[in-house]
């Protein structure tokens, strides 16, 4: 049974109107970011506006549908942190509140697992910001608070084994843990710089999200990604993320190309870059945090000059045969949601 909220956070769930208007700000941003990820295409392996990726159990709708329905989660985060320093109990109550938006985002996707990565990343991140009285807090302090909220132990953790962890575990990587206990250095050494980068040299935004996408998935440890293909699949994201980045990105024409082929690959291995997905949400939600923004700018992806999901799909059955040829090694298969 999931244990009962805390007295501050009953007190919220039961009377929306204590929520303040900084907090729902913060949430807002942090669904927004969420949507905004999601929609961005093409992306590969992941869902977006063409189709699922290498997923079976997710959609856009219900990526859409999962980050409404966590939103409420995020602002009694956000309050529950307003003006507050990092503690062991608030550690606590954060995580409990981290539970209760898990089972929230199951019960809206009927059991898939669409946000539990960013959940964890995301409730950092505001919590990291309602600490501060501006409304535009820099990116880097933020991140700085989040990591010292995440150096407290859960100590009412139920004793289970995420994928997550155990993979971590298994490849001696640092995973959605390691990363927020580094200050989320993907986020801000990576993503950050490439995306204002992109939009300094005058790029779309879908241009400037996804060469941000794709400079985290050229050097991120993707714990989605060994678990469902091990690190000879993580190689593959690596090396395609780069070779797009080499060609100048993915609004020049060869790295157009080179992304279809990417997406191709990894379709082919059934692999999908979530945690990447997730370090770029939280780079679009502090980059809103950082320019004062009321709401993150809403995608607008257009798939032209880039394969539909259906053409990638082709591709990929046309290739089944030869691949198979290629290889007579049996692959090891993982089971579970991701």
């Amino acid at each position: 049974m999931m244990p009962v909220l805390s007295n501050v956070v009953r007190s919220t769930a039961r009377n929306p109107a204590n929520s303040t208007a900084a907090a729902r700000r913060l949430a807002r941003l942090a669904r927004q970011a969420l949507i905004a990820e999601a929609e961005l295409t093409p992306k590969p392996g992941l869902v977006d506006r063409r189709g699922v990726g290498a997923h079976t159990d997710l959609s856009l709708d219900i990526m859409r549908r999962s980050a409404v329905a966590i939103e409420p989660y995020f602002c009694r985060m956000a309050i529950l942190s307003k003006g507050a320093r990092p503690s062991q109990s608030m550690r606590e109550q954060l995580a409990l509140i981290g539970r209760h938006a898990e089972h929230a985002m199951l019960e809206a996707t009927c059991g898939s697992n669409s946000h539990k990565g960013a959940i964890w990343a995301l409730g950092l991140l505001v919590s990291a910001a309602a600490m501060y009285d501006e409304d535009g807090a820099r990116a880097t302090a933020v991140a700085v608070k989040a990591k010292d909220i995440a150096s407290f132990e859960d100590r009412a953790m139920p004793r289970l084994v995420s994928h997550g962890d155990a993979v971590a575990r298994q490849y001696g990587v640092a995973g959605a843990r390691g990363e927020a206990l580094c200050g989320f250095p993907h986020v801000m050494k990576l993503a950050l710089p490439m995306l204002r980068r992109r939009r300094q040299q005058g790029a779309m935004e879908q241009i400037a999200r996804l060469d941000a996408l794709l400079s985290v998935m050229s050097r991120l440890d993707d714990t989605c990604v060994l678990y469902r293909g091990g690190a000879a699949a993580l190689a593959t994201a690596k090396e395609g993320a780069l070779a797009v980045e080499a060609a100048g990105g993915s609004a020049t024409p060869l790295g157009k190309r080179r992304l279809n082929q990417f997406e191709r690959r990894l379709l082919n291995l059934n692999v999908s870059p979530g945690g990447s997905a997730d370090l770029l949400a939280a780079a679009l939600f502090l980059d809103a945090v950082e320019r004062r923004q009321n709401d993150v700018e809403p995608d607008e992806s257009v798939a032209e000059g880039f394969q539909s999901q259906a053409a990638v799909s082709q591709g990929r059955a046309d290739s089944s045969q030869s691949l198979a040829e290629v290889s007579r090694t049996p692959t090891e298969v993982f089971h579970g949601t991701h």
